[in-house]
């Protein structure tokens, strides 16, 4: 196992710099998510850790040796790819120990090493099977039991389980979550599903056009977002952002929709609410109800407050039509303020 240390990383495509300048530390045993929407530079930066990609500048260290010039497969690291990369005329053992036999690893130790990983996998069953006759879930695994006879320094994991169906997907979270705190190798692991990020990470980093938004635990993100782009990413469902003024310490919103401010300075704000923490009461600000989503320990209403949409997540069973008007409020202690220019925490 080894830290991954990066500092001031640039990544350029000719005059198209797609990373600027990054820089983070993950401790050894660590599991960090990398997060962020579409084209934010998650992937490409995990791709330079891999040796996938090369830097245009900056360092990234594996343990004490820096990587820059190292070759991928001399960096003693093991990637998973979102399309399990597997060879289709190989069987599953053959996949898993492809990378021994390259290495001149003795067959004996290569069947051990693979019979362990099939074992911690629960693969035992499928070791003379191709790829075709595997499920998806079974091929995540056998692309994890791939990396693992590698006993590699660092696991990187490239949005693992975007191909797998919803119930799978969680399945296969817990999975890997599990598999982690068995080996406590150090995980890099990149997503844009940001529920992924905040059930299996130590520690997040949420990127935005090749920058760092912020770093911290999952519930330092989701309680003290630094800007409004983290507290819209971090939770689902998203942050509502109400835009209102604060004045004496009160800040008042859409439909006069109201919440203590405590000492938010006096003027114009944006308001972020968890959908959790807007209540249907009587005597809220009226809202008119556009969208109902029973699910059965929960309902997700969507409504029309003024001119601005916002969802309410509550957990009673409402009964709710579109067109049928709702008094809501804030929870008390519950409103973060944000810039309306800047999108900076106040």
């Amino acid at each position: 196992m080894a830290s991954v240390a990066i500092q001031t990383i640039r990544k350029a495509y000719g005059n198209l710099e797609v990373i600027h300048g990054v820089s983070t530390d993950i401790d050894d045993g660590e599991f960090v998510v990398l997060v962020g929407p579409s084209g934010c530079g998650k992937s490409t930066l995990l791709r330079m850790i891999a040796g996938l990609e090369e830097i245009s500048g900056g360092t990234i260290s594996i343990g004490d040796r820096v990587v820059n010039d190292v070759p991928p497969k001399q960096r003693n690291i093991a990637m998973v790819f979102q399309n399990y990369a597997l060879y289709p005329h190989m069987t599953v053992a053959q996949n898993m120990g492809f990378s021994l036999k390259l290495g001149g690893v003795e067959k004996t130790e290569i069947k051990r090493k693979v019979e362990e990983a099939a074992a911690i996998l629960t693969l035992e069953n499928l070791l003379d099977r191709y790829p075709a006759q595997l499920s998806g879930g079974q091929r995540q695994r056998v692309a994890m039991g791939r990396a693992i006879v590698r006993n590699p320094e660092v696991f990187l994991f490239d949005e693992p389980l975007s191909n797998l169906d919803a119930k799978l997907r969680v399945h296969m979270r817990a999975e890997i979550k599990e598999l982690h705190q068995r080996l406590k190798t150090t995980t890099v692991y990149v997503t844009h599903d940001q529920v992924e990020a905040m059930t299996m990470a130590d520690r997040i980093v949420v990127m935005r056009d090749g920058v760092i938004e912020q770093v911290g635990t999952p519930l330092e993100l989701y309680d003290r977002p630094r800007n409004s782009f983290v507290a819209g990413f971090i939770g689902s469902p998203a942050m509502n952002f109400l835009p209102g003024t604060v004045a004496d310490g009160r800040f008042t919103g859409p439909a006069g929709i109201a919440a203590d401010a405590g000492r938010i300075r006096d003027g114009e704000v944006l308001c972020g609410v968890r959908p959790t923490r807007l209540r249907v009461v009587e005597g809220g600000a009226m809202a008119e109800v556009k969208v109902i989503e029973p699910t059965g320990e929960e309902t997700q209403v969507i409504a029309r407050l003024g001119t601005d949409d916002l969802t309410v997540l509550s957990n009673q069973r409402l009964a709710l039509r579109p067109g049928d008007r709702i008094g809501v409020a804030i929870a008390p202690d519950s409103a973060h303020y944000f810039d309306p220019a800047s999108g900076q925490r106040l």
